[in-house]
């Protein structure tokens, strides 16, 4: 499986969200460990939207703390933020009790499956176990797409808190009009039939459907997505529906046992 690339848009702050001294740092790490690249000074102050002596302030920080590395004028995540993703994958409880059903269902639909949560604006790969069959889509363990389109996309944003979903999409349409109305009733049919399906909405040719996960509280704490080309899913999208459906149950339970 072939996964493509892309850009993250620029994460510059709005007039109306201004980033705190604070939030400064962390800002400048979540854009880099987003890229999947080493960025040089230009980019990163296009995407963080800091000025240039503030950006070298906390570039010069989160290099002297060891998670950031210069190489010749590029910066990247340095060997701290390694030691931080080894920690997540032994920590986080949801990656652990997902991983064995990702597996079961990728070897029973013979098709990738992924395991993905919503952080602020953006879709996140958790865990990933690939088809042996060819593919190629945006996501890959570590990376990240808008919360915009696709089935990840749609079915995190259905299942989140009314006021962080309203949010969202007074963010992607404006308070009212037409396409606001009708990303609402979308969402709302997401969450009566229980998944959202896409094709071609994010990679061309690739079909998913991604089903929600839950906590204790009934709370969504992320999703599972099967994909595959839209070729091979023609006939066989009920069966491959099902097939996730049943293994985001299954993974809900677990989760619901303290």
């Amino acid at each position: 499986m072939a996964c493509g690339s892309f850009d993250t848009p620029p994460m510059a702050a709005s007039p109306s969200t201004p980033v705190t001294t604070a939030d400064r740092v962390l800002q400048v790490l979540a854009v880099l460990a987003q890229q999947g690249r080493a960025l040089q000074v230009a980019e990163l102050l296009e995407r963080t939207g800091l000025a240039r002596s503030t950006l070298y302030r906390q570039l010069a920080r989160l290099k002297q703390w060891g998670f950031v590395l210069e190489t010749d004028g590029y910066y990247a995540p340095g060997p701290l933020s390694l030691q931080l993703a080894l920690g997540f994958d032994l920590a986080s409880h949801l990656v652990r009790q997902a991983r064995s059903d990702l597996q079961a269902l990728a070897q029973q639909s013979h098709e990738s499956v992924a395991l993905v949560v919503a952080v602020n604006d953006r879709v996140i790969c958790l865990d990933m176990v690939e088809s042996e069959q060819s593919l190629r889509c945006s996501f890959e363990k570590g990376r990240s797409v808008p919360l915009g389109a696709g089935a990840s996309a749609k079915c995190l944003q259905a299942h989140l808190p009314d006021t962080e979903r309203s949010a969202m999409l007074d963010q992607q349409y404006g308070p009212e009009g037409a396409r606001r109305r009708a990303a609402e009733a979308e969402s709302a049919a997401i969450r009566k039939a229980g998944f959202a399906v896409t094709a071609g909405e994010v990679d061309p040719g690739v079909w998913g459907v991604s089903v929600p996960l839950f906590g204790p509280d009934r709370r969504g704490v992320g999703a599972i997505t099967l994909m595959a080309p839209i070729s091979r899913a023609q006939t066989q999208e009920p069966k491959l529906t099902r097939m996730a459906v049943i293994a985001a149950a299954r993974i809900s339970r677990s989760l619901a046992i303290r």
